[in-house]
């Protein structure tokens, strides 16, 4: 086994990059994206010849790994948090803001309501007629929570 490491290559650095790369795109969310790097950044230092014994080159590939993985989460692990469109998967916070006329009576302040192509469950302070003009003004969960809209 240790004649094995002793013929290691910038070859099988880069190989060994390319792999982890390809794992990294078939879904190991980030985990991977440091040994990758550091696995192509010693491809290059052994290309260089600047480390030639085995030893050295998985110490550098343990140190390199670590600063590579330490660095991407520090650096970009928000970075595909953020989004303009911060509600896209949230229906029921999308209505909020929405103004409706009930077809259905409100009995105890619960019912349901037709938007769109949807059901929705329904929540208000108190009874609402059917024709009563209602506005989202809020969410829990996917149950909406309505108020009479006074027209201004």
């Amino acid at each position: 086994m240790a004649e094995w490491f002793s013929t290691l290559t910038h070859w099988h650095w880069l190989s060994l990059g390319v792999v982890l790369l390809i794992l990294e795109i078939m879904g190991a969310s980030g985990f991977l994206v440091g040994l990758a790097v550091a696995s192509l950044a010693l491809a290059g230092v052994a290309y260089l010849d600047l480390v030639s014994t085995w030893q050295y080159q998985l110490l550098w590939f343990a140190l390199l790994g670590m600063i590579c993985t330490v660095l991407y989460w520090r650096l970009f692990r928000n970075f595909n948090t953020q989004s303009e469109e911060p509600l896209m998967n949230d229906r029921a916070a999308q209505l909020i803001g929405r103004r409706l006329k009930l077809e259905q009576a409100l009995e105890n302040g619960q019912g349901r309501i037709q938007i769109g192509d949807t059901f929705w469950k329904v929540e208000a302070d108190d009874e609402l007629e059917p024709g009563t003009r209602i506005e989202v003004y809020g969410c829990e969960g996917m149950t909406l929570k309505v108020r009479r809209h006074i027209s201004s």
